[in-house]
């Protein structure tokens, strides 16, 4: 029997399983991916008085707790859709569809510029210099156009790859996962065995040779950071400072799950042990190197000036001056490590392969989604049409434009700044949590709301004092988010930037959440004009 043939066809949805648990894997590593969201938000993160390790660490221990509900509702109900079916069916149809619909579909559209400034940042600017290029690489560096240009591109390239299927996503991420891996080791090596004095000699001559940046480029970054207030230590800080700087960090590490609403494509979905390490390592091996990144960067580097560079960068990218920074790129770690070097070959090759760790990750952006508006409209919540997969690909198009389309849209607000659309960043991960609390809430009901279905499932043998582990987990990790999400919307401490002392994020916030409602009020009315009740579909287990 051939592969193809082998693969288990869904027939009542179109969609296959040809997925395999390190496939899932993948997928768990680079939805938490170090290079681009970790490097992204640690730069950002340079004016918090707590230590970014200790941060990490901690913040991790607690999303080890929301592994144990995902991998649980999983092997429960391994369905394509996944938080959205499981709120559905738990709490009820109208929550599910307003909270998923909101953090997997319409909150994703801001993701979008967020991953073309990544993109714009960690390959476009420095393989054009290290080229000779130098206008071309500060055009996308600094420019709105640039930016929107980036995500346009980004846009075609994610949509097709996504569009082709599962089965070639795969091979796509596997083929980026091993080029990254070797990348990284690589520039982990450069860190490793350089020294500070060789590092400051290569950014005084690469800075200035490829970004046009203008002599003792090291000394005027220490003095601009220090001006943009960078005080972000390693490790130091209070513990009560430290806990301030886990809302941020969490914007990188919150999302092993994220592969979660594929898991009716996953094979073996239904095994607890499978899906507990296939997100548990991915979240265990990003931290340590997360760790190790930091102890390197601060060995050969310095955390001071990395801190300090970050600090004048987003200094000038948020508009707080309008004097470019003495670096006038964004301090990219592997750019800064392969500075340490003169052959132009040799920075290529390392900073080509380090982008695969963007080009391994950059279909999360639509990919997930996609299943959860799948799931939707395949309820009839959404048109038929947009649960029509591809015959070839078993791909729901519609539903993939349904992400694409809008994102270009709000990748234009963003990257003009129409409506002061970049201080929403955060409200990406704020949403997105919100929909995860509904999913936690579910999570702890579920042995008490739906017995039958907990106990024929195979997690019912685990237990903490007789309490079902996925209660015991859920309150922990519930408790985890209300205070997340206590720290973004009151910001008692102004750090964050996204509640309720400003006004564009909650009105973006609030109107996200009412398109949502009102399309579940008026697709459900729709429907029952037609005889279906669409309450009696959120009584059964969605087919396979």
């Amino acid at each position: 029997m051939s592969k193809d043939t082998s693969l288990f066809l869904r027939k009542a949805t179109g969609l296959v399983r040809s997925w395999s648990v390190f496939d899932a894997f993948i997928y768990a590593f680079f939805s938490i991916n170090l290079v681009t969201l970790g490097l992204y938000i640690f730069s950002q993160m340079y004016y918090l008085e707590g230590g970014l390790l200790p941060a990490l660490i901690i913040s991790a221990i607690f999303i080890i707790f929301e592994v144990v509900i995902y991998a649980s509702l999983i092997a429960v109900m391994p369905r394509s859709g996944g938080d959205y079916v499981w709120q559905s069916r738990i709490l009820g149809g109208g929550i599910g569809f307003t909270l998923a619909i909101t953090g997997w579909w319409f909150i994703l559209w801001l993701w979008v510029p967020l991953y073309a400034d990544m993109l714009r940042q960690l390959f476009f600017t420095p393989l054009l210099g290290i080229l000779g290029a130098q206008n071309a690489a500060l055009w996308f560096s600094q420019t709105s156009l640039g930016l929107f240009v980036t995500a346009v591109i980004m846009c075609v390239l994610v949509g097709f790859y996504v569009a082709i299927g599962m089965k070639w996503y795969s091979r796509i991420q596997k083929y980026s996962f091993w080029i990254g891996v070797v990348a990284l080791a690589i520039v982990f090596a450069f860190l490793l065995f350089g020294s500070h004095d060789a590092f400051v000699a290569g950014l005084e001559s690469q800075a200035t040779e490829l970004f046009g940046a203008d002599e003792g480029v090291y000394q005027a970054t220490l003095a601009a950071g220090e001006e943009a207030g960078a005080v972000a230590p390693l490790w130091g800080g209070s513990l009560g400072a430290i806990f301030l700087a886990i809302p941020y960090i969490v914007f990188f590490n919150l999302w092993p799950n994220w592969g979660a609403t594929l898991y009716g494509e996953v094979r073996g979905a239904t095994d607890y042990k499978r899906n507990f390490w296939g997100m548990g390592w991915a979240l265990i091996v990003t931290t340590i190197l997360g760790i190790i990144f930091f102890l390197l960067i601060n060995k050969t580097i310095s955390w001071d000036f990395y801190m300090k560079a970050n600090g004048a960068w987003w200094n000038y990218a948020w508009g707080y001056t309008d004097q470019i920074p003495p670096l006038p790129v964004w301090p990219y770690p592997a750019m800064l490590a392969v500075f340490m070097t003169k052959s132009k070959i040799i920075q290529f090759i390392v900073i080509l392969a380090m982008s695969a760790w963007w080009f391994g990750w950059s279909g999360t952006v639509f990919l997930s989604s996609t299943r959860v508006i799948f799931a939707a409209a395949f309820d009839r919540l959404l048109p038929e049409k947009v649960a029509e997969v591809e015959p070839k690909t078993r791909t729901p198009i519609i539903a993939l434009l349904l992400m694409v389309i809008p994102s270009l849209i709000v990748s234009a607000l963003f990257a003009w700044n129409i409506f002061d659309f970049q201080s929403l960043t955060l409200c990406s991960t704020l949403v997105i949590a919100v929909t995860y609390l509904g999913t936690t809430i579910a999570a702890i009901l579920l042995p008490y709301i739906k017995p039958d279905l907990y106990k024929a499932s195979p997690i019912t043998k685990f237990k903490v004092a007789g309490i079902p582990l996925i209660t015991v987990a859920g309150v922990i990790f519930g408790g985890f988010l209300i205070f997340l999400l206590y720290q973004w919307i009151f910001d008692p401490n102004g750090l964050y930037g996204i509640g309720i002392s400003n006004t564009n994020s909650v009105i973006y916030m609030l109107a996200m959440y009412v398109l949502a409602a009102a399309l579940y009020l008026g697709f459900k009315a729709y429907r029952k004009r037609e005889g279906v009740d669409i309450d009696k579909i959120y009584e059964e287990i969605p087919v396979e």
